[in-house]
């Protein structure tokens, strides 16, 4: 009876640890380029009470196992990297990855982080930085007073800078693959950090190398899913509410043993 009540309350454990992600979700269903993470399970170890094959009498064999479960555990939360809905932005800085790939920007220590964030701007020198003020890397910048600011699908960055009427060249946009993006590293700020499982940081053109193309003028929306996200959520309190009756019944069942008399 006492393995009920462990087994049942791993499975509460392990529900809200599901619930904790969801309501993640939900909670960033607004904010730019989030990617949605999924609660992975694994079940714990079992009791072999009889093993499969095992003889009782003369030639005679089990066919099969008898074994009991003692739960399940949180193994890992998987991120979607599906793309988010692109929508437009009133503002020449603001730019989109349409496709794979990141954009990297320079930390304060010196390091590199990656976002899908493109909701850039320019500082008081004409730095182009994320809203947290870390510059884009490779640097770009755009004098003040710079019109026709226009950046290609390629990543081209071009404008007409004071006292000129043609364009000038003032850099280009960069864009990093990994190998295995899944194993990157949240950091928040909408910043991902490289770790030993997403591989080494590939710097490719927009375009090239199955990258994708920079749109300028748009932003990537959140691909959480909020009627998904409410279905999980349900299924989510029904489960716990399910292993907590679960413990209910097996507290009963005690008590009734308790109260046995000679």
């Amino acid at each position: 009876m006492m393995r009920a009540l462990n087994t049942a309350g791993t499975g509460m454990v392990s529900q809200q640890m599901n619930l904790d992600i969801i309501a993640n979700n939900l909670a960033n269903v607004n904010t730019t380029a989030f990617k949605m993470q999924r609660a992975e399970f694994q079940d714990l170890m079992y009791q072999t009470l009889r093993a499969s094959g095992a003889t009782t009498g003369g030639e005679t064999t089990l066919p099969q196992s008898a074994q009991i479960g003692l739960g399940s555990r949180f193994a890992n939360s998987s991120t979607s990297f599906a793309a988010g809905s692109l929508q437009p932005a009133n503002d020449p800085h603001y730019m989109a990855i349409q496709g794979e790939g990141f954009f990297q920007v320079r930390l304060p220590d010196g390091s590199l982080g990656f976002t899908r964030d493109g909701t850039f701007k320019a500082d008081a020198n004409g730095l182009i930085v994320t809203s947290d003020g870390y510059p884009l890397e490779p640097e770009i910048t755009v004098p003040p007073g710079t019109n026709g600011l226009t950046i290609a699908p390629a990543g081209a960055v071009t404008g007409i800078l004071p006292g000129s009427n043609e364009a000038t060249d003032l850099g280009s946009i960069q864009v990093v693959m990994f190998s295995n993006p899944a194993g990157l590293t949240r950091m928040g700020q909408n910043l991902y950090v490289s770790g030993g499982a997403s591989g080494e940081p590939q710097v490719v053109e927009p375009g090239q190398e199955g990258s994708g193309l920079i749109q300028q003028g748009f932003i990537e929306g959140s691909n959480v899913q909020v009627v998904d996200e409410m279905v999980k959520m349900i299924v989510a309190q029904r489960a716990y509410e399910i292993n907590s009756k679960a413990i209910q019944t097996s507290d009963d069942m005690l008590s009734i043993l308790n109260g046995l008399k000679r």
